[in-house]
């Protein structure tokens, strides 16, 4: 919405013209939603305490944990709200992907919320039945995908239209113009990028998925949702490697928008998707004013309608950006923690036997003897070397 105000005013002053620049709107996403966070999140975290929308703890897990009872929970609708307005603020509205990536991640909110709802106001300690909270992330995922699929072969079909006409009309004056001749090259490639598989580390070859990008974007999507729920069990533990990946993905996005800078890097050059980025800001700024709260000891936690919609943020993202192989990579500690409780349950199903003594992976070290804020350190640590071998696929190809 700003964005209009400035082109609007930039007509009569034109320094209003630097609002144009995605690094500037980007930077100013990220203060936005972190003084969003910083103003309202007193006031919700008192809400929250007074509808006693405290997080119930389990009995089975560390000692340590049962002093966190009671603690109020649901506060990822902060970092939701402060998304949300940042996007609509800094974001150009009239791009689809800003559309895409945001209503996705709010989709999954509102599944999380349900199950939150369920759990702590109708006080159902199952709360939404895992058929019906997957049924749902399914029918989000799947949908978002088919959608992506279909923008993707429309543009190829109109690269095929525009390259046609341009053929049959090019003259002289035309081929003397160097930046039309560069366009038509650019269009002769008009098998879509948006469906290629990007390999990290490989430049030469990117293999077209055709229909095989639908069932790919629905496990990303559905798959880093549910990761980023698992991951959250400790005070900060998830929150931070969102906002480090979620910051890393929006370098990836502003590069892949960038006709010279894709060129140079060997990424797809994806047009219009350059403007994720103001949503990744948003994620930074609304996950760091969160981390305020829920740093240890957390005075708030995010519950599923944080952890799931944020889980999905980051894939949707890493999908319209062609990196979820290198989401994989960022996003080891999440994929780390999933893979522990499938081979937990897997394990127990098979032999009787457990591999490690509680999972996710985190509780594991916990009832080793790890102090909680060590374990949560110890892994953010990680996730920042990870998120640096994520970038460095940019250039290491």
């Amino acid at each position: 919405m700003l964005l209009y105000l400035a082109e609007y005013l930039e007509k009569t002053y034109s320094v209003f013209n630097v609002f144009g620049y995605l690094t500037l709107r980007a930077v100013l996403a990220i203060i936005t939603a972190l003084l969003i966070s910083f103003m309202i999140g007193p006031w919700m975290i008192r809400k929250l305490n007074y509808k006693q929308m405290g997080q119930p703890i389990r009995d089975d897990g560390p000692e340590s944990h049962l002093k966190k009872m009671g603690t109020p929970t649901m506060g990822g609708a902060l970092i939701l709200v402060a998304i949300t307005i940042t996007t609509l603020l800094w974001g150009d509205l009239r791009n689809p992907y800003i559309w895409i990536v945001l209503l996705t991640t709010l989709g999954f909110g509102v599944v999380g919320w349900v199950d939150d709802y369920k759990k702590l106001v109708l006080q159902d300690p199952k709360g939404l039945a895992a058929r019906y909270k997957y049924f749902w992330q399914s029918v989000i995922g799947l949908g978002v995908a088919i959608l992506l699929y279909y923008m993707a072969q429309h543009s190829s079909a109109e690269a095929h239209r525009v390259l046609s006409a341009l053929g049959s009309n090019l003259g002289e004056n035309l081929l003397n113009n160097a930046k039309a001749v560069a366009n038509v090259k650019a269009l002769a490639n008009v098998n879509p990028v948006e469906t290629q598989l990007v390999i990290p580390f490989v430049a030469s070859w990117q293999p077209q998925l055709g229909l095989l990008f639908i069932p790919l974007a629905y496990f990303v999507i559905v798959g880093t949702s549910n990761a980023v729920n698992m991951t959250d069990g400790l005070d900060g533990l998830a929150i931070l490697p969102t906002v480090l990946v979620g910051g890393a993905l929006g370098v990836f996005a502003y590069l892949s928008g960038h006709a010279e800078f894709s060129q140079y890097l060997k990424i797809p050059s994806i047009e219009g998707v350059g403007e994720v980025v103001i949503f990744c800001g948003a994620i930074v700024g609304a996950g760091l004013g969160f981390l305020w709260f829920n740093t240890y000891p957390a005075t708030v936690f995010m519950g599923d309608v944080g952890a799931l919609a944020l889980g999905a943020a980051l894939g949707i993202v890493a999908v319209v950006v062609r990196q979820e192989l290198v989401l994989f990579i960022m996003g080891g500690i999440f994929v780390i923690e999933t893979v522990s409780v499938i081979l937990q349950v897997a394990s127990f199903k098979l032999t009787g036997k457990r591999i490690f003594r509680m999972a996710p992976l985190h509780h594991h070290y916990e009832l080793k003897g790890w102090a909680e804020p060590k374990v949560i350190v110890r892994f953010w640590i990680i996730t920042v070397i990870l998120v640096l071998i994520g970038l460095a696929t940019l250039k290491l190809r």
